[in-house]
């Protein structure tokens, strides 16, 4: 994988269609994990846990298994409910165990017509751990690709890693494969080419900023508090992709966002992007696609 550095001063304007300034992606990751793993050490299942002294993988963990799957069985749905009220669609990301294992979750995402990404087999396996071991990396991604063709029908196009934890190795693997964009490099506004040994993919930025486990998890930020960022940072974008179109992703869990007192913050920050003009409601896929058909002159240099 590879990529070059260009500050956005140096770039030319791009404009999405329809002269949109951003392109906003609310990401619903349905994520799995196992409740235990054959390991004496600490078990990292996909995030910082809700209590501390996290305990050994070989030995359950409820609090924290139970606190994330509160969003599998409750904090989801509301979210879908919420979608379904605002009249938006959401990006979800999947890991390849939740089609087996928590099947309802993909199914309500497909019926309504929400974009589905793959993202690793399952969320406590990250592809940093094989770093060493590119067969096995390879094996992971591959069959995590596979098992997504097998449920949804069609080839996977773009990838999100568990916890963004991916090798110089894995762009490669999915470029192989057909994949048309990758989403674990958080170092843009923008969409850009990442050159592999099977041709270019696209770059298409996830946040780890703007991420309802960063705001309210780590940071303690209260319902309010979040609404408030989320609008702040829309409204900035927005002036600035007048002059050079942005993306702006927000990264949600169904066990974060989807808790009763802070679904209120999506519903207000989702009226207020639906009051702006030029509020482009893409899928991934589609931002990648028009990319590829329109990157000449973005970057200098860039073919």
């Amino acid at each position: 994988m590879r990529y070059d550095y260009v500050p956005l001063p140096e770039r030319q304007p791009i404009k999405w269609p329809n002269g949109a300034h951003v392109a906003l992606i609310l990401t619903f990751n349905l994520e799995t994990w196992d409740l235990t793993k054959p390991t004496k050490e600490k078990y990292y299942a996909g995030g910082p846990p809700i209590l501390p002294d996290v305990l050994a993988g070989d030995t359950p963990d409820f609090p924290n298994y139970t606190w994330r799957e509160y969003g599998q069985r409750v904090g989801i749905w509301r979210l879908y409910d919420l979608m379904d009220e605002m009249g938006v669609k959401a990006s979800c990301t999947t890991n390849a165990v939740t089609f087996e294992r928590r099947k309802p979750m993909v199914d309500a995402c497909l019926s309504r017509g929400f974009e589905l990404l793959a993202h690793n087999w399952e969320q406590g396996e990250l592809l940093t751990d094989f770093a060493h071991d590119p067969a096995r990396e390879r094996d992971i991604v591959l069959r995590s690709l596979e098992q997504y063709e097998k449920y949804v029908g069609r080839k996977a196009k773009g990838w999100l890693s568990s916890s963004l934890r991916s090798t110089t190795k894995t762009a490669d693997i999915l470029a192989e494969y057909g994949c048309t964009f990758y989403c674990d490099l958080m170092n843009d506004d923008q969409p850009y080419l990442l050159g592999t040994n099977h041709g270019p993919i696209v770059a298409v930025p996830y946040s780890n900023e703007i991420n309802d486990f960063t705001l309210l998890t780590r940071r303690n930020h209260t319902t309010d508090e979040y609404r408030d960022i989320l609008i702040e940072e829309l409204s900035v974008l927005h002036q600035e992709g007048a002059t050079t179109a942005r993306i702006m992703n927000v990264g949600l869990h169904p066990h974060v966002s989807g808790r009763a007192y802070r679904i209120r913050a999506l519903r207000e920050f989702i009226a207020y992007a639906k009051s702006l003009p030029g509020v482009w409601w893409a899928t991934r896929e589609e931002i990648a696609a028009w990319y590829l058909q329109n990157h000449q002159n973005h970057f200098p240099g860039q073919g």
